[in-house]
């Protein structure tokens, strides 16, 4: 059990005692009691806010709740001194033997440190990349791939059943599109000058390849064929073929979804007809007519009549339409039944989306509302990646079929510099990739500087070993000093700082954590550079030694775990 768990658990203990003695009432929520760190390390070494939290509800003041508290916390073992702050506020300080056994308990659990089961087994399908099967990968889709992948990694470490899910859109006009543009490349394949892409179409090389396969399956039998003879399996050929391109891009990333849903198979399963049928049970659709736009009304604008959702009820701007007035479906309509069919097999669902799709996030979540009864439905929404080399803005051109693959980048820079620096930033702010800067071995640069302080660790267990003839098993970890065990208080956070960032569902928080770990134990290393004593391996001192091991050790594991959430190696060597 890790050290804020513990706690965690005194604090419940004890208030459970205060209602016993009828100090508090029973049945007060306690979702908001957290211990944590104090801001100001002078002041202690752990705080809670449960008084402050508790007190309006208990009908008293929170220092006087804190007063109550604060003796039994005196009692507690590896508590002491308790300290009431501010309003209300309890700081505790505690013993050095709490501390040595915390570093123990992250050698002990190595690579399970930090895991928990805080998610008691609520499923969770992560939805993410979904890009178009159009094309390959581009650095346009990489962000909310790397940030879907971790948040499924960071959400499985705490105990949730996890299913990775790939939509793929292989239903509507962008596919018919893909299935010409592919005819065209046949053609060419069989010898046909086919002139400049006519607009509208893909016009990327990467559907050459495409091209040759039809032509070398299927002869020049479809080359001057009618379109209704050949548009659905060229159609369907080029999709499947996109789909082994954009799984092969993943796999650079290290990323394999474990679903792959098809929009084509949600309509030809019918779900669309069981949605539909479920929302108008529940009286939800219904036939009218959608209200103008705002502003000026264009020219060819007229009201017609179509299938619409009652959105409104559910707190979106405006009802929905699911069918268009020729009975056709809109892409909404298939996707409130495809968010219903990922429904039926997870308790909560989370969709990572780029952020040009913001406006149509609360359709969707009124829809997941109206289909589930209310179950937990997020939309993380991740902005764009500008890409610049030096400081100034690469060039693409959609139109031209010219854009940096995500292949590409990652060829240059390397998986673990890509998906850390799509993690060193807020999902929901915008990002500068710059491919100097990225690969700079600088303290400015966090994949870098969390890597090399892993690598320290190895360097220094390596020397140890093979210069002195130690490890860290058995170390006597009352030599370490107080600057050493504060970056083990430090590592002690780990396991906090995963369960907050799997409830907020935030994966970036991780990378943050790991990089201000990193920062201290360079910190700590560099008190060696002018005074040998401070040094990691102190050739006359094997006892200090073998403690520092002990502690390098630790802050490599925290790192190890860290980084194998995010997806990034741990390098050993720099």
């Amino acid at each position: 059990m890790t050290l804020y768990i513990r706690f965690a658990e005194e604090i419940g203990r004890i208030l459970d005692q205060l209602e016993t003695e009828g100090t508090i009432p029973a049945g007060l929520s306690r979702r908001a009691v957290s211990i944590e760190p104090p801001r100001d390390a002078s002041h202690g070494d752990l705080s809670t806010n449960a008084a402050m939290v508790l007190a309006k509800p208990a009908n008293t003041n929170p220092r006087a709740l804190a007063a109550a508290i604060a003796p039994k916390l005196e009692q507690v073992e590896g508590v002491t001194a308790v300290e009431i702050a501010g309003p209300g506020f309890i700081n505790m300080r505690l013993a050095p033997d709490v501390w040595r056994g915390e570093l123990a308990e992250i050698l002990a659990a190595g690579g399970d440190y930090g895991r928990s089961t805080a998610g008691n087994g609520h499923r969770v399908n992560v939805e993410y990349v979904s890009a178009n099967p159009t094309g390959p990968m581009h650095m346009g889709h990489c962000r909310g791939a790397v940030v879907g992948d971790a948040l499924a990694s960071l959400l499985a470490f705490v105990g949730h059943p996890v299913t990775r899910e790939y939509y793929v859109n292989d239903a509507g006009a962008q596919v018919q599109t893909l299935g010409r543009s592919a005819h065209l490349r046949y053609r060419e394949a069989l010898g046909e000058d086919i002139g400049e892409i006519p607009e509208g179409f893909y016009p990327g090389d990467y559907l050459k390849p495409v091209g040759s396969a039809l032509a070398a399956e299927y002869g020049t039998r479809y080359q001057s064929a009618p379109e209704s003879e050949w548009l659905d399996l060229f159609r369907e050929k080029a999709v499947a073929a996109m789909m082994d391109m954009i799984r092969a891009d993943l796999a650079l990333l290290g990323i394999h979804h474990d679903i792959f849903a098809s929009e084509a198979g949600v309509q030809k399963a019918g779900k669309v007809d069981a949605a539909f049928a479920d929302l108008t049970a529940k009286g939800l659709l219904y036939q009218g007519v959608l209200e103008p736009p705002k502003g000026e009304l264009p020219d060819d604008w007229e009201p017609t009549e179509m299938t619409l959702f009652r959105a409104t009820e559910f707190g979106d701007d405006q009802d929905r339409p699911v069918r268009k007035s020729d009975g056709g479906l809109t892409y909404f309509g298939t996707d409130l039944a495809y968010h219903a069919q990922k429904a039926a097999e997870a308790d909560e669902l989370i969709d990572i989306w780029g952020a040009d799709h913001a406006g149509t996030v609360k359709r969707i979540q009124a829809a997941v509302q109206a289909l589930t009864g209310g179950k937990r439905f997020d939309v993380k929404l991740v902005q764009m990646v500008k890409l610049l080399r030096n400081g100034e803005p690469v060039k693409m051109s959609k139109r031209s079929g010219q854009f940096v693959t995500l292949a590409d980048v990652v060829n240059e820079v390397g998986r673990d510099v890509v998906r850390f620096t799509m993690l060193t930033r807020k999902a929901d702010a915008q990002m500068d990739f710059d491919f100097a800067k990225v690969v700079e071995a600088s303290k400015d640069n966090p994949v870098f500087y969390v890597q090399y302080a892993h690598a320290r660790v190895c360097s220094v267990q390596r020397k140890a070993k093979g210069e002195m003839g130690l490890e860290a098993a058995g170390a006597d970890l009352s030599r370490l000093d107080d600057e050493e065990w504060g970056l083990v208080k430090l590592a002690a956070q780990f396991p906090r700082v995963v369960e907050q960032a799997a409830g907020t569902r935030e994966p970036h928080r991780v990378a943050f954590y790991l990089y201000d770990l990193a920062a201290a134990f360079h910190a700590l290393w560099n008190r060696g550079n002018d005074r040998p004593d401070r040094r990691f391996l102190v050739q006359d001192d094997p006892e200090t030694t073998q403690a520092r091991l002990s502690l390098a050790e630790g802050i490599g594991q925290i790192l190890r775990n860290g980084l194998s959430i995010m997806g990034v190696a741990a390098a050993e060597e720099m």
